[in-house]
């Protein structure tokens, strides 16, 4: 009580003053606003848009816990500190090592990831006078999940700072962007530094190629693997399912993905429309492509061989393509509005998430281009929605009067 009576008696001394909107920010990140209406209807409400953001987080957060642990084990698997013969419940598997080195990787890209931006959102703030918009609590969360775990600090402060200002910032800010801003940073990162979003070299820390570090670790994924016809390797399901493979930092555990989507479907934040609609358009995908494997159109000696092979329902167990569709495609401002608009949205992104990581071996995972190029057409979508709605009901007023 007293920390919230101060921080309204210091809010009187910044009425007024250019830092009044960076001080408002952090006042109600703690607390609600101590503002009422006075006059006309208004519906009383427990949550806002601050508390919805962080419904998004703590559902994101099981998923970074993870991360932390697999970076580490990882690491360890690939120097010889631990084997995958370990029990699951064994104490050599859950010890300290892989949560210390997991976490001096991966907590690194958090703090960068949101000082940089937060940092980029007061200052636009403070400039044109208004209050900090909370659309980057859950982006800052979202981009240390979807890079590679050794990816310079450095580089990805400038991609944030690109992805804040000419991803959202240029549009108006929170609720007037067009693209996702945290994929708009991770298209950045890729096409700017190829060779630290892609490859057999950066999924693994210390499987870069640098001075010191170990020479035999193997940073190579299974999407990697499948499209260089190697199959899945010594991964099994199970692997698969739980997450104790090479990938991003969050992507990697199916299990905490579902149980995130559970989260964000119960609370009414994320639309299971677009979840499984996308799902759906990735099995379509997958089974076309396997049809076209059982038609014996295509052979062993293809390059696309190997990820067409794949049985269509593992195509969610690799990859971000699950991940994507939870916590990117669901983005309220970039996605569909209508409930029609919603299933073609998302089953565009799961059909063409597919199609991309087949069809591009050197980038077997296309899910972060399949919904940024969504994200241009869910107003397109939307509109052909609303106009055949309007045609609909025009031509039933025309039978009721005739």
């Amino acid at each position: 009580m007293g920390l919230k009576q101060s921080l309204h008696k210091m809010k009187m001394k910044y009425e007024g003053t250019k830092m009044a909107p960076a001080f408002n920010a952090i006042h109600t990140f703690l607390y609600l606003p101590n503002e009422t209406t006075h006059n006309g209807t208004h519906v009383k409400v427990a949550d806002d848009l601050k508390r919805t953001m962080n419904m998004v987080i703590m559902a994101l957060v099981p998923c970074l816990l993870f991360g932390i642990f697999n970076a580490g084990y990882q690491y360890n698997l690939q120097t010889g500190e631990v084997t995958k013969a370990l029990s699951f419940f064994s104490t050599e598997f859950w010890n300290f090592s892989n949560f210390s080195i997991g976490a001096w990787k991966v907590l690194p890209l958090v703090i960068v990831s949101y000082g940089v931006g937060l940092l980029v959102e007061f200052i636009f703030a403070v400039i044109k006078g208004h209050e900090v918009e909370e659309g980057y609590l859950v982006t800052g969360m979202l981009v240390p999940l979807i890079v590679p775990v050794d990816i310079p600090l450095w580089m990805l402060s400038v991609a944030v700072v690109f992805g804040v200002v000419i991803g959202k910032e240029v549009f108006g800010g929170t609720g007037m962007n067009i693209l996702n801003p945290a994929l708009t940073i991770r298209a950045f990162l890729f096409f700017a530094y190829p060779t630290w979003m892609s490859g057999d070299k950066v999924w693994v820390t210390g499987a870069v190629d640098t001075v010191g570090q170990p020479d035999a670790i193997s940073g190579e994924t299974i999407l990697g693997s499948l499209a260089q016809n190697k199959g899945f390797a010594d991964w099994s399901m199970m692997d698969q399912f739980l997450g104790f493979i090479p990938g991003s930092v969050g992507e990697t555990s199916k299990l905490l993905i579902i149980v995130g989507a559970l989260i964000l479907i119960l609370s009414k934040i994320g639309s299971w429309r677009i979840i499984l609609s996308t799902l759906v358009g990735a099995l379509s995908m997958g089974l076309i492509f396997n049809g076209v494997v059982e038609m014996g159109w295509i052979d062993e000696s293809s390059k696309f061989f190997g990820l067409m092979n794949v049985v269509f329902w593992q195509h969610l167990f690799i990859g971000s393509i699950l991940f994507g569709a939870v916590y990117m495609a669901t983005d309220p401002v970039t996605a569909s509005q209508t409930n029609k608009g919603k299933w073609i949205y998302g089953f565009l992104i799961g059909f063409i998430s597919i199609m991309i990581r087949v069809f591009n071996p050197a980038y077997p995972e296309g899910v972060f281009l399949a919904i940024l190029l969504m994200n241009v057409f869910a107003p397109t979508i939307d509109h052909y929605v609303v106009e055949g709605n309007i045609k609909k009901r025009a031509k039933r007023l025309k039978v009721k009067t005739a």
